[in-house]
């Protein structure tokens, strides 16, 4: 036997060497904790969802997925602080519908949603839901003879200015051609108390924010964001059917990592996390918070991504929105 290796042979080592590494890493990663970063103070729907998909990572992984909640100026602390951090698949966001809003009314952006990073999957989806004082309307119809009537009179709160919440009171004056005031709150949930309590006509929330009042009979649902109506609400109609059919909007939470992330990493995320949204403890749980476990693949949360960005950028364009 020749001992000596011919060209052709160390043409095919040399080869396999250059490929050793990537898949060295895809088998190696995670060896040390994997931070998830929450860009909203503990408690809420993003930290709940954060906290019980870490634990399910960890345990898939055999590694630490750890939990930090890093809020401020409207997400963009922990947002930013993603798209900078190294793309060794070590730090991921999860994000949910202002990360595609900030690019389109904030004066300097520090990041961009569709340059910055590497989309894994979304998680679950929550329609959003218009709500009236209960003394004031009966349904969305009502709300827009009202202000066809009386222009610039019916008032409508949102969680503050630039939030998705206002830019949907923007959508729906534009395509029912009506004229509202837009009164904004600092959060969700003084929005909420105020229109519970009559200083505003109606406001713009997720359900299991408003579930309380609602609950209390003094918030009535008037009509909701999503394409057709919902099993659990049979009796609430959607937007399209009661008059202004550019209202289907979708409140959705995801993971991403930064740009540049290995592709092995992503899908191997988006795997298990998919794992996870399937198992029964967690739908239980985004039950209990209004929100319909859905996943996707890294290309089809791209385009969602990218979808949702041109949207809100129009809508912040036609209504001159800027949050200074």
């Amino acid at each position: 036997m020749n001992s000596r290796i011919s060209l052709l042979e160390l043409v095919l080592l040399a080869t396999s060497l250059c490929v050793a590494p990537p898949v060295a890493f895809a088998q190696a990663w995670p060896t040390h904790a994997v931070q998830i970063i929450v860009p909203y103070p503990p408690g809420g729907s993003s930290d709940v969802i954060g906290r019980l998909l870490a634990a399910k990572l960890a345990d898939a992984f055999k590694q630490p997925f750890i939990v930090d909640n890093r809020p401020g100026a409207g997400t963009m602390i922990g947002t930013t602080q993603v798209a900078r951090a190294a793309p060794d698949g070590y730090t991921i966001l999860i994000a949910d519908v202002p990360f595609t809003v900030n690019a389109s009314v904030l004066p300097k952006p520090t990041y961009d949603p569709i340059r910055d990073f590497a989309p894994i999957t979304i998680v679950g989806v929550s329609a959003q839901f218009l709500y009236s004082n209960a003394a004031q309307f009966k349904s969305l119809a009502e709300l827009i003879a009202s202000a066809r009537a009386k222009p610039g009179q019916v008032t409508v709160a949102s969680g503050g200015n630039g939030t998705a919440s206002h830019l949907m009171i923007e959508m729906l004056q534009t395509g029912t051609g009506i004229k509202l005031v837009h009164v904004p709150y600092k959060g969700s949930a003084p929005a909420l108390t105020d229109a519970a309590g009559g200083q505003v006509n109606a406001v713009f929330s997720t359900l299991a924010s408003a579930a309380p009042h609602v609950s209390s009979g003094k918030l009535r649902v008037l009509a909701v964001t999503s394409p057709s109506r919902l099993s659990s609400l049979p009796e609430v109609p959607t937007f399209v059917e009661s008059g202004a059919p550019e209202m289907v909007v979708e409140h959705w939470w995801g993971f991403l990592a930064p740009a540049g992330t290995p592709r092995s990493v992503v899908l191997a995320l988006n795997a298990q996390i998919a794992k996870a949204v399937a198992a029964p403890d967690v739908r239980e749980k985004f039950a209990g918070l209004s929100v319909e476990p859905r996943v996707n693949s890294p290309e089809q949360f791209q385009q969602l991504v990218e979808t949702y960005a041109k949207r809100w950028a129009k809508v912040a364009r036609d209504a001159n929105v800027k949050v200074e």
